[in-house]
């Protein structure tokens, strides 16, 4: 299965499912497709202030379970998520070989944020983050666009625009560029994350 999913990335689908309690996925392949361009990536006077406090301990890949995990929990704001059973090992595997990441916030000991995404040539694909404190999960996006950067990344998929990440640069484009930027990102060695 980890084969089969990163071979869907690759030619533009992504998985999810209907509930957390369904046994199933289907693929995804929207018309529209949700993208933050590396170069358009804008942090507001707010959370660049919030940033400079440094509130949080920011780690990469050292609780990648705990993240998806956090992901995945009913909140007051989404009672319900997308992350079942099957995803939640699926991307577990990924991350065993190399291709799948969290991005952490940590306060002392407790784990207050995150986000997960998988790589695979120059893309980097965005699946879900969460936030116990304010500006956790906004301050993980901003690392992982840094490391991108810093690495050769071209492509930052978030598979749909959310008012949220429209407020970084995040835009829709028709689903023939996306490909078009897929292509190009696919056509390259996989990069170290």
């Amino acid at each position: 299965m980890p084969e089969m999913l990163l071979r869907a990335y690759s030619v533009g689908l992504f998985p999810m499912a209907e509930s957390a309690d369904d046994p199933n996925i289907y693929w995804a392949q929207p018309e529209l497709r949700g993208i933050i361009p590396l170069d358009g990536f804008h942090v507001s006077k707010s959370l660049a202030k919030a940033m400079r406090r440094k509130p949080f301990d920011i780690r990469f890949n050292t609780a990648f379970e705990r993240v998806m995990e956090g992901c995945a929990e009913p909140t007051e704001e989404r009672p319900t998520t997308w992350i079942n059973h099957l995803i939640l090992s699926v991307y577990k595997e990924l991350h065993r070989m190399g291709h799948a990441h969290s991005v952490e916030a940590w306060e002392g000991d407790e784990l207050v944020g995150g986000l997960y995404g998988v790589s695979l040539g120059s893309a980097f694909f965005g699946e879900s983050m969460f936030s116990r404190r304010t500006n956790a999960s906004k301050i993980c996006l901003v690392h992982l666009v840094e490391r991108l950067r810093e690495r050769g990344f071209t492509l930052l998929d978030t598979q749909y625009t959310t008012e949220h990440l429209k407020t970084f640069g995040a835009i829709d484009i028709p689903r023939a560029e996306y490909e078009k930027l897929l292509k190009e990102a696919m056509q390259s060695e996989d990069l170290p994350f």
